[in-house]
């Protein structure tokens, strides 16, 4: 995580300084602000990655001399079933269609979305999967 990290802060620096030079010489206030959105994104994955790399275990990614193998083993717990992700696409684009068509239909995906979100959230709490 070490090395991604420093990536992405360098990525950032790499993006502010287009930012600058862009916004400077085309002074087009979209495009500005979005290299200015994109600096922002990449500059908090970059600290979150370089936060995170202090505490946790060094990696086999970040140590030169390693193998494939020595990543190999279990990264974490997938849900192999979920229906809920389905639930929260369909809110979603039935409010993606809100805001393009009329934002009546929000009354519409925002039960969807609560469901979809309440659900995954809560799926292993309850029923035939509250064991796993």
């Amino acid at each position: 995580m070490k090395i991604q990290g420093q990536l992405f802060i360098w990525l950032s620096v790499f993006i502010l300084a287009v930012a600058i030079v862009y916004g400077y010489w085309s002074m087009e206030p979209a495009g500005t602000t979005a290299l200015f959105l994109a600096f922002g994104l990449s500059i908090m994955i970059g600290f979150y990655l370089a936060f995170t790399a202090k505490r946790v275990d060094v990696g086999a990614q970040d140590d030169k001399e390693a193998d494939v193998a020595d990543d190999a083993g279990e990264i974490g717990f997938f849900s192999p079933h979920s229906w809920q992700p389905l639930a929260l696409g369909f809110g979603g684009a039935l409010a993606f269609l809100g805001v393009a068509v009329g934002w009546w239909i929000m009354y519409f995906s925002a039960p969807i979305l609560l469901v979809g979100l309440f659900g995954w959230v809560f799926e292993y709490y309850r029923g035939e999967n509250r064991t796993q």
